[in-house]
């Protein structure tokens, strides 16, 4: 086949592709990623690196490479598999970020299973009616992690704190038992925290209810 007739060709499937998609599918897939809530692509590409959907150079466009890494982070987290950056996807992709960051910061000198016992913690003080009720606002209660307090949350997670938020979040996953306190008793400075009864202990890491 010449090379005309391969740009036809290619040409020719691409056009099927895009009209066989909804229309604001087809028109995601010639722009920068976009959507509700959406202000920086790059990041957003960046992540789905880091948590090991996108393996390819980070251009910040939304590509087919793209699109598929979405649906599988979609399918993998219980969401419409569209491929798609839409506020749903957004909002997942924010919170799992967010656990990824303290996960990261409170536990990487931890086992996977301590990190998963942290990424835990956050989800059953959601659950618990003694804390806030959603991701955001339990990580960033006063005083509530380290991590926050000493800036240790501004690193970049690894993809084992992402892998250690996945088992929490969609396999359910709780080493701790259930606990909604964890601390190292080698650098407890408020020890009312020992009030509390231990559940188990997962490497330096007490979990508490």
């Amino acid at each position: 086949m010449s090379i005309l007739n391969q740009n036809i060709f290619g040409g020719a499937v691409l056009a099927v592709i895009f009209l066989c998609l909804p229309l604001s599918e087809a028109n995601a897939a010639q722009h920068r990623i976009s959507g509700p809530g959406v202000e920086n692509g790059d990041e957003i590409q960046k992540q789905l690196a880091r948590m090991g959907y996108y393996d390819e150079d980070m251009t910040g466009y939304f590509n087919v490479i793209t699109s598929n890494a979405v649906t599988r982070f979609q399918e993998d987290y219980g969401l419409p598999p569209t491929g798609i950056v839409g506020p749903d996807t957004m909002v997942k992709l924010e919170n799992v970020e967010m656990m990824a960051k303290i996960v990261h910061g409170e536990a990487r000198g931890e086992s996977f299973i301590g990190k998963v016992g942290v990424a835990a913690v956050i989800l059953n003080r959601i659950e618990s009616s003694g804390f806030p009720d959603s991701i955001e606002e339990v990580i960033f209660q006063r005083n509530a992690f380290t991590a926050v307090i000493d800036d240790q949350y501004l690193l970049t997670p690894t993809k084992s704190a992402y892998d250690a938020v996945k088992e929490a979040m969609v396999d359910d996953a709780d080493p701790t038992m259930g606990a909604v306190f964890y601390y190292n008793p080698d650098g407890v400075s408020d020890e009312w925290i020992f009030s509390r009864t231990v559940l188990t202990q997962i490497g330096r890491h007490f979990f508490a209810e």
